[in-house]
C-alpha cells in the first residue's frame, strides 16, 4: 500500500491489481491524499492540479461505494480550496450531468451517489466562488429525488444540508423548495433518511425566519409525526430541529437575510402548548385520538413523548443557564402541568413513564444548567410547588365527602405532581450538598417540614418520594438529623 501514498494516483501500480485489490489500492490513495493535501506545498498542487482532478473525476465515474465516496467528495473539495477554482464550475457541471442522466443501470446508482456527494461538499468548501450555480444544482438536486431509492433521498438530503451551510445567506432564493422536500422527507419510511432531513432542516433554519413565524406550527406537528415509530437516532435529529427551533421563536436572532424585518417573538407560554399538544395528543388526528379514549388507551406512542421530551431539554439548553434562571418558575409550572394532565395518565404505566419524562427535563436542565446560588433558587421554587401541592389535597380530602369523585381526582393528580417535584428537590440538596444548609435552615421555606407534611398522602408514590428527599438531604448535610 506504500505505493497509494502519493500526490498523484500511481495509475501503473494501479492497473496491475485485481478489481477488489483495485478498490483497496484507490481508497488507500484517497485517505492519504487527505492528509496530504492538508500539509501540502500549495504550488506543487496547483502544478499537478490538472491531472489529479482528471484522477478523482476517474474515481467517481467508477461506480465507488459509500466510504470511497465521501473520501472522494472531501478530496475534491478540498483541493480546490487548496489550490486554482478555476476548473470547479466544470466538475460542478459533471456532476449535474451524471445526476440528470436517464441511465437506471445497477452500476451507475453509484457514481450518481458519489455525483451528488461531491457536489455538496463543493458547495460545503467554496460557497460563493461558485457563483449562481447554486440554483440549477439544488433544482436538479430537487428534481432528482423525486425518482431516487431511499439511498439516493438521503445523498442529496445531506448534499443539500452542505449546499445551505456553504452558501449562507446566499441561498435564500431555494429555500422555500428545500423545505417542501425535506418536510416530506422528515415522515420518510427509512429513518437514515429522517436523520438527513432533520439535519439538513437544522440548517436551513438559520437563515430561513419562515420556519420559526409562518411555518412554526407546521413544523412542530411534521416532527411530531416524525417522531412516531421512529429510533434512537431520528429522535436524537428531530428533538434536536424541533428544540433548536422553538428556541429561535422565543429569543429571534435577526438574520441577515432580511435586516429591516421585525420578527415576532413567541411566548414560553406558546411554546409549551404546543409541545404540550403532541406530549398529550400526539401526531395523530382527533378521530382517532377519540377512538383511544373511548377505549381506554393512550394514542400516544411512547417514541413521541421521548422525542418531545428529549426537545424540550434542547429548547432550554439552547437558550441557556441565565434564561433559565430568569424564567424557572414559569418553566416549573407548565412542566409539572404536562403530567397532572388526565390524558398523560390514563393508565399506571402511562403515568409512569411521563412522570420519567418530566424528572428527565428538570435533572437535565435544572442540574446541567444552574449554578449553585441558580439551584438553591430553584430548590426553593420547587418546594413551593410542593406546598402549594399538599395544601390542594389536604383541600381536596377535606370536601372529599361532599364530592368524593373531584377529590380522588385531584389526589391522583397531584401525585404525580408531587413524585417528579420531590425526586429533583432530592437530587438537588444531594448535590449541593453542605452548599444546601442555608436553603434547608430557611425558616421561611421551610424544606424539611413541607416534605415531611407529604408523607401523610393518600398516595403511596408521594409518600415514597418524599421518603427519598428526606434521605437525600440526610446523605447529603448529616448534621440536620
Amino acid at each position: 500500500m506504500e505505493l497509494a501514498h502519493g500526490l498523484l494516483l500511481n495509475e501503473e501500480a494501479c492497473s496491475q491489481l485485481s478489481k477488489q485489490q483495485k478498490a483497496e489500492f484507490v481508497f488507500e490513495w484517497l485517505r492519504f491524499l487527505k492528509k496530504l493535501l492538508v500539509a501540502a506545498d500549495r504550488a506543487d498542487v496547483k502544478e499537478k492540479q490538472k491531472k489529479l482532478v482528471e484522477q478523482l473525476l476517474a474515481v467517481l465515474n467508477s461506480s465507488p461505494g459509500p466510504p470511497t465516496r465521501w473520501l472522494l467528495a472531501h478530496d475534491l473539495a478540498l483541493l480546490y480550496s487548496v489550490g486554482d477554482t478555476f476548473s470547479a464550475h466544470h466538475t460542478v457541471d459533471k456532476c449535474n450531468d451524471i445526476i440528470r442522466s436517464k441511465d437506471d443501470s445497477p452500476s451507475c446508482l453509484p457514481t450518481r451517489l458519489a455525483a451528488v456527494a461531491c457536489l455538496g461538499a463543493l458547495y460545503e468548501q467554496l460557497g460563493r466562488l461558485l457563483g449562481n450555480t447554486f440554483t440549477d444544482t439544488v433544482g436538479n438536486l430537487l428534481k432528482a429525488m423525486k425518482s431516487a431509492e431511499s439511498r439516493g433521498r438521503y445523498e442529496i438530503m445531506l448534499s443539500l444540508e452542505k449546499i445551505l451551510r456553504g452558501l449562507g445567506v446566499s441561498a435564500v432564493p431555494c429555500h422555500r423548495e428545500i423545505y417542501k422536500a425535506a418536510r416530506v422527507c422528515l415522515t420518510d419510511r427509512s429513518m437514515a433518511v429522517r436523520c438527513a432531513a432533520a439535519k439538513c432542516l437544522l440548517e436551513l433554519q438559520n437563515e430561513a425566519i419562515f420556519l420559526r413565524t409562518s411555518e412554526l406550527e407546521n413544523v412542530v406537528t411534521l416532527c411530531f409525526k416524525a417522531f412516531e415509530g421512529s429510533n434512537y437516532d431520528v429522535r436524537m435529529a428531530v428533538s434536536k430541529l424541533l428544540g433548536t427551533i422553538l428556541a429561535a421563536a422565543v429569543m429571534p436572532k435577526q438574520a441577515t437575510a432580511a435586516p429591516r424585518q421585525s420578527l415576532k417573538k413567541t411566548s414560553l407560554e406558546e411554546v409549551m402548548d404546543l409541545l404540550a399538544s403532541g406530549f398529550l395528543r400526539g401526531g395523530t388526528g382527533f378521530l382517532r385520538a377519540g377512538g383511544d379514549m373511548l377505549k381506554g388507551t393512550s394514542s400516544v406512542s411512547r417514541d413521541v413523548r421521548v422525542g418531545i421530551t428529549q426537545a424540550c431539554v434542547v429548547f432550554v439548553s439552547c437558550l441557556g443557564g441565565p434564561w433559565l434562571e430568569r424564567n424557572f418558575s414559569a418553566l416549573l409550572g407548565l412542566v409539572l402541568e404536562l403530567v397532572s394532565h388526565p390524558k398523560a395518565t390514563q393508565t399506571p404505566a402511562d403515568a409512569i413513564f411521563c412522570r420519567r419524562c418530566i424528572s428527565f427535563v428538570l435533572r437535565a436542565t435544572v442540574g446541567g444548567l444552574l449554578g449553585e446560588k441558580a439551584q438553591i433558587a430553584a430548590a426553593k421554587e420547587i418546594c413551593q410547588a410542593v406546598g402549594r401541592q399538599k395544601r390542594a389535597v389536604d383541600a381536596a380530602m377535606s370536601e372529599s365527602n361532599v364530592e368524593t369523585r373531584v377529590g380522588t381526582l385531584d389526589v391522583s393528580a397531584s401525585q404525580h405532581v408531587l413524585v417528579c417535584a420531590l425526586l429533583e428537590l432530592g437530587s438537588l440538596v444531594q448535590g449541593l450538598a453542605s452548599t444546601a444548609t442555608p436553603l434547608l435552615q430557611d425558616a421561611s421555606t421551610g424544606v424539611l417540614d413541607t416534605v415531611v407534611s407529604v408523607l401523610l398522602h393518600p398516595s403511596a408514590s408521594a409518600r415514597l418520594a418524599a421518603a427519598w428527599c428526606l434521605r437525600c438531604a440526610a446523605v447529603a448535610l448529616p448534621s440536620q438529623l
